[in-house]
């Protein structure tokens, strides 16, 4: 085609051979994916921009009357229901029969499977037409990511039955995995909330079919019962003050000899690295000061320790004596399996290196905590802010050059 052609025509191109495919389900794929490309592209709201672009496109093509443009028309009415003009759409005369099955599924089953450290869920949902013309019972699967805050990716398989039991298999041979079903209406909240946040990224996550398969995923979804959850049954989380005492007296920080720490500049750096260990949970989605695993591990110590803390010395040879204890620490009182603790305690150890690098390197430091560890090193109290005053006023030529 012309590099000059509008995006519709190329979307009507791309679509030429729609009214030829076999069922309603390869038809909603392939307009899932034709969509795709304006939501990865699209620089703000890319929910917002998916239906904005429906509507322009449903305007756009109101007099073409081919099998293929009046297909995929009903097609992206289907998907993008709140489009402007998508309640006019009508069928065409020389669309297929499967036409009348599109959208026209109702679920089938509802779960949700994940690891047991909290950082992803993933919820399932399969479904199934009204006549089977529509095409093979198939499954949306989202992944939520706790420790972003995102649906970091959806997927639409057309083979519900081997998903379902694919997943069945993979979380009754690990145990680091568990598996249940789910209830609809928190399925649909728990997607929804965090898709919100995802569609107004930047950037989207690099790997996955979320773009692709975002649209069919979300109109499947909103078949889904909203609001009106039973809410889990979790218990309140401590204060950090009560945890942080807790984990001083438990076990864990006497296997590691944190109970042993008498000198009062350790001390300091004891309660120092506690606290920034609370203050980082508070950071993460959800604020569950116990949730604790290899990647919210990796997070702590090789990025928001660098970027958001200033630590002396006896902090950075504090810190993993901590860490290792409070890895313990969080398994045993989420009662994770012993390989669990196992393999974070080892993670752990893997990444204290790096850890240690990064500090004496200082590269992932943010400019306000690298001035505060300047003004540090050469004396100044942070607290203190005539001294900081006066440094400044000495040092003015200093931040003023390029």
């Amino acid at each position: 085609m012309p590099a000059s052609s509008s995006p519709f025509e190329a979307v009507l191109h791309a679509a030429r051979d729609v009214a030829k495919l076999d069922c309603a389900l390869d038809a909603e794929m392939l307009g899932t994916a034709l969509l795709g490309s304006v939501y990865s592209v699209a620089e703000a709201d890319r929910a917002a921009a998916v239906r904005v672009f429906v509507g322009e496109f449903l305007s756009a093509t109101t007099r073409r009357r081919t099998a293929a443009a009046t297909t995929i028309r009903e097609v992206f009415a289907t998907l993008v229901p709140d489009a402007a003009g998508a309640a006019q759409v009508r069928r065409g005369a020389q669309a297929p029969s499967w036409v009348e099955q599109l959208g026209r599924v109702r679920p089938t089953g509802c779960y949700a499977y994940g690891d047991v450290y909290g950082d992803q869920t993933s919820y399932l949902v399969t479904f199934a037409y009204e006549n089977a013309d529509g095409g093979p019972e198939h499954a949306v699967v989202a992944l939520v990511d706790h420790n972003i805050g995102i649906t970091k990716d959806v997927f639409v398989g057309s083979s519900a039955e081997r998903i379902l039991q694919q997943v069945r298999e993979m979380c009754a041979e690990d145990e680091l995995t568990w598996f249940r079903e789910e209830d609809p209406g928190r399925v649909r909240d728990e997607v929804d909330r965090h898709l919100a946040i995802t569609d107004g990224l930047g950037s989207l996550p690099a790997e996955g079919s979320l773009a692709t398969d975002r649209a069919l995923a979300a109109a499947r979804l909103a078949l889904l019962p909203a609001g009106n959850t039973p809410p889990l049954d979790e218990p309140a989380y401590p204060s950090h003050t009560d945890l942080a005492r807790d984990f001083l007296a438990g076990p864990e920080a006497a296997r590691f000899g944190l109970d042993q720490v008498s000198d009062d500049a350790e001390l300091a750096s004891l309660h120092f690295c506690v606290s920034l260990l609370l203050d980082h949970a508070a950071t993460l989605p959800g604020g569950d000061p116990l949730r604790w695993s290899p990647a919210v591990a990796g997070l702590f110590l090789l990025d928001w320790v660098h970027r958001r803390a200033v630590l002396d010395m006896d902090d950075a040879a504090m810190l993993p004596r901590v860490t290792r204890a409070w890895s313990a620490y969080t398994a045993r009182r989420r009662n994770l399996p012993e390989a669990a603790a196992t393999q974070t305690g080892d993670m752990v150890e893997e990444m204290i290196p790096e850890f240690a690098r990064l500090y004496a390197t200082g590269e992932r430091r943010s400019p306000a905590t690298a001035a505060v560890a300047q003004l540090i090193s050469e004396g100044v109290d942070p607290d203190d802010h005539e001294a900081i005053e006066a440094w400044l006023d000495a040092n003015r030529h200093r931040l003023d050059e390029p």
